[in-house]
């Protein structure tokens, strides 16, 4: 099934000179220098942190010195009006925009695919890419969104980029967690997820809510965890908007504890359904 497309502008939507089979298909006919937000809708017109994800894109614009101007009730009618009229049920959307046209917002929809269930039951595997971290990781770039197939690798679920001093900083698409029994006895059992050099994202704030529901058997540490570290966590996963919460069970050649779900992964992300049914809203 195609993508369904238009273009804001100041005088309403009109359609696009292009066709594209999926969002990501539809990427090489949007423009290489600028901002965008992707997420999906629940109950065919329910939204999650929509604000947070538009208050991302202004600041996203202000470090990319995007003259951007959002009208964030004009937007919210626009995507409304779109996913009743391509009856797609629930969908999952980008919204761009360019530099060089930072009033005309490009609006695409794909019909949303949750993720398999066996994907959830058992698992990822997951590959590093060294002296990869972008250049620019707090800024939702298209130019990123370019990118970022050079740096994927083929036939896993997701490519970790590493910095210079080989900490797991995020995913192409993705915020990175693990969890360490500190060998540190006042530590106890951590949650490691890198606060600089990453994009912070939007399931990453839910998360970063949530985990405090377990705070008497679990600590934060905003911080990355390195390659070497990796044969000592217990857990991983990675969190995206349109994903949630997703257990990472190999990294490389290292299985993750004893190569299953772990615990701690499963009910936080028990956790985070919960807050994302309770927070759900209209758009």
């Amino acid at each position: 099934m195609p993508t369904y497309i238009r273009q804001l502008t100041a005088n309403g939507l009109f359609p696009v000179d292009y066709v594209a089979n999926s969002l990501a298909d539809a990427i090489q006919y949007e423009p290489q220098s600028g901002i965008y937000t992707v997420t999906n809708t629940y109950q065919q017109t329910k939204v999650l942190k929509f604000d947070a994800h538009l208050d991302r894109m202004e600041n996203s614009a202000k470090l990319a010195n995007i003259p951007f101007v959002l009208n964030r009730d004009t937007l919210r009618q626009a995507l409304r009006e779109m996913i009743l009229a391509c009856k797609f049920g629930d969908v999952r959307f980008r919204v761009t925009v360019g530099a060089n046209a930072p009033d005309v917002f490009i609006i695409t929809l794909e019909p949303f695919i949750p993720q398999p269930a066996d994907v959830i039951e058992k698992g990822v595997i997951c590959v590093t890419s060294p002296n990869s971290a972008r250049t620019n990781p707090l800024v939702k770039s298209t130019e990123w969104m370019h990118q970022r197939d050079g740096v994927r690798k083929i036939d896993v679920y997701e490519t970790l980029l590493l910095n210079e001093d080989w900490a797991i900083l995020e995913g192409t698409s993705s915020n990175f967690y693990a969890i360490w029994n500190n060998p540190e006895p006042e530590t106890g059992l951590v949650l490691y997820t890198a606060n600089e050099g990453v994009l912070g994202g939007i399931a990453r704030q839910i998360v970063l809510e949530v985990v405090p529901k377990l705070a008497d058997e679990i600590n934060v540490r905003l911080s990355p965890i390195t390659i070497w570290d990796i044969p000592h966590i217990s857990e991983a996963f990675i969190t995206s908007s349109s994903r949630g919460i997703i257990p990472v069970v190999k990294i490389d050649e290292h299985v993750i504890g004893d190569g299953k779900v772990g615990q701690y992964t499963q009910r936080l992300r028990r956790l985070y359904q919960v807050w994302v049914e309770s927070h759900l809203e209209e758009l």
